[in-house]
C-alpha cells in the first residue's frame, strides 16, 4: 500500500478495535503488500486490512478458516472476543484474527511442516466452497504477461519466455489428470506460523482447486519430500508454473514486494535455465 493508504488502514483498524471493546494503544505493521497485516496491542489482535476493491473475498476466507478450525485444522483462527465476520471501515475490509506467539529461535523441521500441510489438506477435502481452479490462475497470469499495461517493463524475449512456460507446463499438468481437491493456494513459509500451538497456516486468499502437488510447489524441497504419496515429477512441473507466476508479479506495475525487480530478474534467469525447477526458497537474488 502507499504510505497514505497505510496510515488510513492502521487508523481504521485501531478505531474498529476500540469500537469492539478491545484495548488498543499501538499498532505494529507485520506485513505490507496487497493487504496490510497489523498487530494491535495490548489486546494482541491481528487485523488484516484490504481495500474494498481487493481481488480476494475476505468473507470467503473468514468462512473457510472458521470451518477448518471446527475440523481441528492447523489454522490461525479469528479472535474469539470479536464477532467472526468482515467489517467495513473507511474504504477497507477488516477481519480480526487471533495473535499466536511464535516459537523463538527454532527452524520448523521439514517433517513437521509436511505433516501440518497434510492435515490441512485432509480438512480441505471435507469442505466444498466455490473457488477457481489452479489453471484459472495460470490463465490470469498469462493475460497479465501479455498485457503491456500490467507488465510494461518486461522485455519481449522475457515476455515470450513466460508465455511459453505457462502454456507448456500448464498443459503438461492438465494432461497428467492427477486427483484434485481444495488447496491453500500458497502455503509457503511466509504463510505458516511456527507457534506454541504447533504450525498454523494463514492467508487463504488464493485458495483454489487442483492437485496437492501445486501446493507442494510453494514449499521447500525438503518439505515436499516428506509429504506422503506425492508425485514428485508433478511437483517439479508445478514448481515451474509457480516460478513463472511469481516472476510475473515481480514485473507487474505497482508490485510492492521488498525484493522488487532484483528477484524478478532472478526468477527469469531460473526459467531460462530450464528444468529441473528449484523450490522457491532455492532461488537466490
Amino acid at each position: 500500500m502507499e504510505a497514505s493508504e497505510v496510515r488510513r488502514a492502521v487508523a481504521a483498524a485501531m478505531s474498529l478495535a476500540s469500537e469492539l471493546g478491545l484495548a488498543v494503544d499501538d499498532a505494529i505493521v507485520l506485513s505490507d503488500s496487497n493487504r496490510l497485516v497489523i498487530r494491535l496491542t495490548p489486546c494482541d489482535v491481528v487485523a488484516r486490512v484490504a481495500p474494498i476493491t481487493h481481488f480476494a473475498s475476505a468473507e470467503q476466507e473468514v468462512d473457510l478458516v472458521r470451518r477448518l478450525a471446527r475440523l481441528d485444522g492447523p489454522v490461525a483462527g479469528l479472535d474469539a472476543r470479536v464477532e467472526p465476520r468482515v467489517f467495513v471501515r473507511d474504504g477497507f475490509k477488516i477481519a480480526m484474527w487471533a495473535y499466536f506467539e511464535p516459537v523463538p529461535s527454532r527452524t520448523l523441521p521439514p517433517a513437521e511442516y509436511a505433516q501440518a500441510l497434510a492435515r490441512l489438506h485432509a480438512g480441505l477435502r471435507r469442505i466444498e466452497v466455490p473457488t477457481p481452479h489452479v489453471m484459472d490462475r495460470v490463465a490470469a497470469t498469462q493475460r497479465d504477461v501479455a498485457s503491456r499495461a500490467v507488465t510494461p517493463d518486461l522485455a519481449d524475449p522475457d515476455r515470450a519466455l513466460l508465455a511459453d512456460t505457462l502454456r507448456d507446463l500448464g498443459q503438461a499438468i492438465v494432461d497428467r489428470q492427477a486427483p484434485e481437491q481444495l488447496l491453500h493456494g500458497e502455503p509457503h513459509p511466509g504463510n505458516l506460523l511456527d507457534t506454541k500451538n504447533g504450525p498454523l497456516f494463514i492467508d487463504f486468499e488464493n485458495t483454489a482447486h487442483g492437485p496437492v502437488e501445486y501446493d507442494l510447489a510453494w514449499v521447500p524441497s525438503e518439505v515436499s519430500q516428506h509429504y506422503p504419496d506425492a508425485d514428485q515429477d508433478l511437483v517439479g512441473e508445478c514448481r515451474g508454473i509457480v516460478i513463472a507466476i511469481v516472476a510475473m508479479h515481480r514485473w507487474s506495475r505497482g508490485d510492492q514486494h521488498p525484493s522488487g525487480r532484483k528477484s524478478g530478474v532472478a526468477f527469469l534467469h531460473v526459467l531460462r535455465a530450464g528444468p529441473p525447477w528449484p523450490a522457491l526458497d532455492d532461488v537466490v537474488w
